[in-house]
């Protein structure tokens, strides 16, 4: 093969994963507001490509780099071959609203309702709903040719606006109206006799549009969405403030080009011609939608009440056995390593560990990296109180997040204030391992308790994502945490770790030599195989090396939940290779990776993905896990994983996927995970019941 064919291009492997999330929302088993769910995570999913990846290519090819990706494509390439998948997803995704989704919400009383269809009695009512509520609300912006244009933030919804020529002017005028967040996009039908229906927010604008401009002559209107670049970087070299720097990188997002315009399918061509010009953007970069715009909207009906049988039964996590929460987290974690894995246990015990040591009086320091948060963090709070009552608190929080950067600064802000230590990350990398060490004084001396994972430390996400966390005080991985610590908050030379591997150091380096060993143990006859869990699969020198270990005949299991580069099951290159993805009601995020090793099973948790970014351009840490009924938990959630003949689907050589074939059992891993939590969960509730124990009379003997 050549080069580039042993490769898959990056982004179209992307929009394959997207095409995944699709597909759930016209899943007949998958329930209706689960559908809406995986609808709005779609176009979500979507708009964020476009803000990213598409941004960083047209900056590319406005740079004049010609330069071919891995797969052989450049980037003006890749533009138009990204430019067709997303026509058709962006047509799919419209068709699944239109076909499947309203009507199937209208079956359950959800209807959207037309404005000219309504009764003489609900429109009088809609009339005076909007000259109450959505009038005062509302501000058009005229276009003037000699005042700036007015600036569309990107996301954000628009009604534009063409109006006939004023006087003897011929050019007709234009005007937008911006429709606030605040506001409600579904709006009920006042005055409804029978089922629960709504008006589209932009539906209603449109009918009352001339309250706007009175005495006006409104020659036509559409909904539009402007989608703006938002791979816009600091230039950390002369970045002496670096919350500052980052402030300006928010700004410049707000005001930077636009990549795809949105607009209704009905937008007449003269407006649509204007707005082209104006937002300086190419026929290519204009999608016109038969369906209301920014669907992740549709996410407001997933909470109502009484409609409980449309969503999936609430999973509760449960308490994991070895995390008893009468007992102190360091009692707990000094008995034995333990792994948590996430959404199916508790999150709790985290929280509890950083909020005991801020208030335990042998604690000396807590060290914390914080990648994203979430608002109310009880982390925060707990590091905050902990510098409050005098211990020494280190928190590296990353302000270049993104799309988080705004928390973060207000964060690491908030945290000086009240005395911690803030480190703003590192020049040039982001710092994304996911570590907490806390330092406390004991009998035998100072101790090392450590929390490292896959996941952030964030409450919100530990409910949806599934991710797998370690709890140790093993005494090598301390000294590696310490020397990590004194490496990314001072200006110590990285040293060598005993037990971790971190990127950009030597992580990438430790991988290949854990790959490299597996296909050393193949060609010496002996039983080779690699199981590895990650979200995206992209670093060049890695898939070389898993073709190799293939071509060596060593079984390569993959479950990579997004982007994939690597072709499997290719002919003499990949044949040994399966890939295969699981898309369900909690994202996959869990690093899990397992060697062999001649018997010995090494596993891994990271917080890397097999990616150029994660290995060379960013903090990571890879954790050995070598407790043994640690290791056996996480080697069966990879063998539950690899099982699942229900949510997983197998990709191709082409990078498409496809479902089982029917006639498989069917076993839904996230389900089964999920069970053996309960099961778990059960077993000791069962073992800790009260015991009676009767007063028996004195024997004969004591007579």
């Amino acid at each position: 093969m050549t080069t580039e064919s042993r490769f898959l291009n990056r982004e179209l492997s992307w929009l394959e994963f997207n095409q995944k999330v699709l597909d759930e929302a016209i899943d007949p088993s998958v329930p209706l507001l689960e559908q809406i769910n995986f609808l709005a995570i779609a176009t979500a999913n979507l708009d964020e490509f476009f803000m990213v990846r598409v941004g960083g290519l047209k900056l590319m090819v406005q740079a004049g780099i010609t330069d071919p990706d891995p797969a052989g494509l450049r980037p003006v390439e890749q533009l138009a071959a990204i430019h067709e998948r997303t026509v058709r997803m962006t047509a799919d995704i419209a068709e699944t609203y239109r076909e499947r989704i309203a009507p199937a919400m209208a079956r359950e009383g959800l209807q959207t309702t037309a404005v000219d269809a309504l009764s003489d009695k609900s429109r009088t009512a809609l009339d005076a709903y909007f000259r109450n509520q959505l009038f005062p609300a509302i501000t058009p912006a005229a276009v003037r040719p000699d005042n700036p244009f007015p600036l569309l933030a990107s996301g954000a919804l628009y009604m534009a606006v063409m109006l006939a020529p004023e006087g003897r002017k011929r050019a007709p005028r234009f005007a937008f109206i911006p429709l606030p967040s605040c506001l409600p996009r579904f709006i009920p039908v006042p005055e409804a006799e029978t089922r629960l229906s709504f008006l589209i927010l932009e539906d209603v604008i449109a009918s009352h549009v001339a309250a706007f401009f009175p005495g006006q002559e409104i020659l036509a209107c559409s909904a539009i969405r402007a989608t703006r670049n938002a791979d816009v970087h600091v230039d950390e070299t002369y970045a002496a403030d670096l919350a500052h720097a980052m402030r300006t990188v928010l700004r410049r997002r707000k005001t930077s080009g636009c990549l795809r315009l949105e607009m209704a399918a009905g937008c007449p061509s003269d407006l649509a011609d204007w707005l082209k010009a104006k937002l300086s953007v190419e026929e290519s970069d204009v999608f016109r939608v038969d369906a209301p715009l920014r669907l992740q909207d549709l996410r407001a009906f997933y909470n109502r009440e009484g409609l409980d049988h449309l969503r999936y039964a609430p999973w509760i996590p449960q308490q994991n056995p070895q995390l008893d929460p009468t007992r102190k987290m360091f009692d707990l974690i000094a008995a034995g390593d333990i792994i948590l894995s996430l959404p199916f246990e508790r999150f709790d015990p985290v929280v509890r560990m950083i909020e005991e040591a801020a208030d335990d009086p042998d604690v000396l320091a807590i060290k914390q990296v914080l990648y994203r948060t979430n608002t109310g963090s009880p982390i925060i709070e707990a590091l905050r109180r902990a510098a409050l009552n005098g211990k020494s608190v280190t928190a590296l929080i990353e302000l270049k997040a993104r799309f988080d950067e705004a928390r973060n600064i207000e964060w690491a802000e908030r945290l000086e204030r009240n005395g911690v230590q803030v480190i703003y990350g590192i020049k040039d990398l982001k710092t994304h391992a996911k570590i907490c060490m806390i330092v406390r004084r004991e009998a035998e001396g100072v101790v090392r308790y450590l929390h490292l994972a896959t996941g952030n430390y964030n409450v919100s996400t530990s409910r949806l994502y599934t991710d797998v966390g370690l709890f140790t005080r093993n005494d090598e991985i301390g000294l590696d945490a310490s020397g990590f610590f004194n490496a990314v908050c001072g200006y110590s030379e990285p040293q060598p770790h005993r037990r971790l591997s971190q990127a950009p150091i030597d992580l990438r380096e430790r991988l290949l030599e854990l790959i490299s060993a597996e296909t050393a143990q193949r060609a010496q006859g002996h039983k080779a195989r690699i199981i590895a869990k990650m979200n995206a699969l992209v670093d060049p020198e890695i898939i070389e090396a898993l073709y190799a270990a293939s071509q060596a005949g060593v079984d390569i299991d993959l479950i990579v939940r997004g982007v994939c580069c690597l072709r499997p099951g290719v002919p003499k290159l990949s044949e040994h290779i399966r890939v295969i993805s699981i898309v369900d009601r909690f994202l996959e995020h869990s690093r899990i990776f397992f060697f062999h090793h001649g018997g010995a099973k090494q596993v891994f948790i990271s917080s890397a993905d097999w990616m150029p970014r994660n290995l060379s351009r960013r903090i990571e840490l890879m954790i050995p896990v070598e407790d043994r009924k640690c290791r056996e938990k996480l080697i069966d959630i990879l063998k539950i994983c690899l099982a699942d003949t229900c949510k997983a689907r197998h990709m191709l050589p082409d990078g498409f996927y496809v479902r089982p074939s029917e006639g498989h059992s069917k076993a839904r891993a996230q389900s089964i995970l999920y069970a053996n939590a309960c099961l778990a969960a059960k077993d000791l509730q069962q073992s800790r019941r009260t015991k009676f124990e009767p007063h028996l009379p004195p024997s004969a003997s004591n007579d």
